[in-house]
């Protein structure tokens, strides 16, 4: 790579090298502060600890908590262990906007067991659906010295501001369930596309000729269910079916964050049968259960009469009145191949673009699908 094409902390790092190398910094002497390299280097701070995380890696110098970095002795000598010893370049970070005992976890398992094959450090971090806070997560673990951060975004419309200096910055950050299109960051998704397209091919298979799409969120609003929507669309049309807009409902919070009141789901479950509708096609599980718990108050027979397929295969689609069809992430994979993308652009220092990568999907077929009757 030719000097003007190296990233700014690589400079750096080979500066510090070569004086250390030279002998212009001795053994155990203590370097210039991150603060004091970045007005020395005119660079940001989050350039300068880059700079440091990447010597410490490689041996060069050593780090110690309230202290600062000094310089390693020749011959390999390690330093001794123990809580003043901080390897924080050895860390990778995940923001997720909320942690329960569902597929989530399957992100984390995934992550961290190709984490701990590569000597690194997971880090769970929570932003419970708030924008400000997955912002202050993003701007604060870089300034820690976390050598990367996956991040599972609560929009991929929002925190731009947020995100942009890291991407300049070439600092080591992969999304998982959605990607930015207008950032060039690397990404690991579920081929939502796929999932949207076989859901809806299934049900046009079984003879439904008005199929319902429905989401609680704005279609912009997340890469992952616009792609759905797009492969719902996509089925519609091979299958010969006209696109009616009369069947697409979405944004159903209108900006809330919880569900609305179950009066409007039979509401919808009302006027959708009044369109003539036999199969929805929901977002995601949760949504699908409550259209579920709608039908059937209503007397609705569910697959007899209305055909319902969700999305993730989250533990709550086994466990109702109705088992729900749905379409299964592999959330593990996900994780895991993610973990080894983030490693890979450490080990690079930002030197290839990163990539986009789908794992495949799988439909689950269960009681709530079923072939279109004709007394439906």
């Amino acid at each position: 790579m030719s000097e003007e094409k190296q990233p700014l902390y690589t400079k750096i790092q080979e500066s510090l090298k070569r004086k250390i190398e030279t002998g212009e910094y001795s053994e155990d002497q203590r370097l210039p502060t991150e603060i004091e390299l970045a007005q020395m280097y005119g660079v940001s701070r989050i350039t300068s600890k880059r700079a440091l995380i990447e010597l410490e890696r490689e041996g060069y110098i050593f780090r110690k908590r309230g202290s600062g970095s000094f310089v390693k002795r020749r011959g390999g000598a390690r330093q001794p262990a123990g809580p003043a010893a901080v390897n924080s370049g050895k860390i990778i970070s995940l923001i997720l906007p909320y942690v329960a005992a569902n597929g989530l976890l399957g992100y984390v398992q995934g992550a961290s067991d190709y984490l701990h094959q590569q000597d690194y450090y997971l880090t769970i971090h929570s932003s419970n659906w708030e924008l400000d806070k997955e912002k202050e997560f993003l701007h604060s673990l870089p300034r820690r010295g976390i050598s990367g951060i996956i991040l599972y975004p609560i929009s991929n419309l929002k925190n731009l501001d947020a995100l942009y200096p890291l991407y300049v910055e070439q600092y080591p950050l992969i999304t998982i369930d959605q990607y930015y299109d207008s950032l060039q960051v690397g990404s690991v998704v579920s081929n939502n596309y796929e999932g949207g397209y076989v859901a809806a091919s299934r049900l046009i298979e079984l003879g439904h000729r008005k199929i319902a799409f429905m989401s609680t969120i704005a279609l912009e609003y997340r890469s992952s269910v616009r792609d759905r929507f797009f492969g719902y669309c996509q089925a519609l049309k091979d299958g010969g079916l006209k696109l009616d807009n009369n069947l697409i409902f979405h944004d159903l919070l209108e900006g809330r964050a919880t569900f609305p009141d179950k009066e409007i789901y039979r509401q919808l479950i009302h006027r959708l049968l009044g369109l003539g509708v036999t199969a929805i096609q929901a977002e995601h599980d949760h949504l699908a259960v409550e259209l579920l718990r709608a039908a059937l108050d209503r007397g609705i027979k569910v697959p007899e009469q209305l055909s319902i397929v969700g999305f993730d295969n989250h533990e709550i689609s086994e466990n109702v009145e109705v088992p729900i069809a749905t379409i299964s992430q592999n959330f593990y994979e996900i994780g895991r191949n993610a973990a080894e993308m983030i490693v890979q652009r450490i080990d690079e220092g930002g030197s290839r673009l990163p990539r986009q990568e789908k794992v495949s999907v799988q439909l689950i077929e269960r009681q709530s699908m079923g072939a279109c009757s004709s007394k439906a």
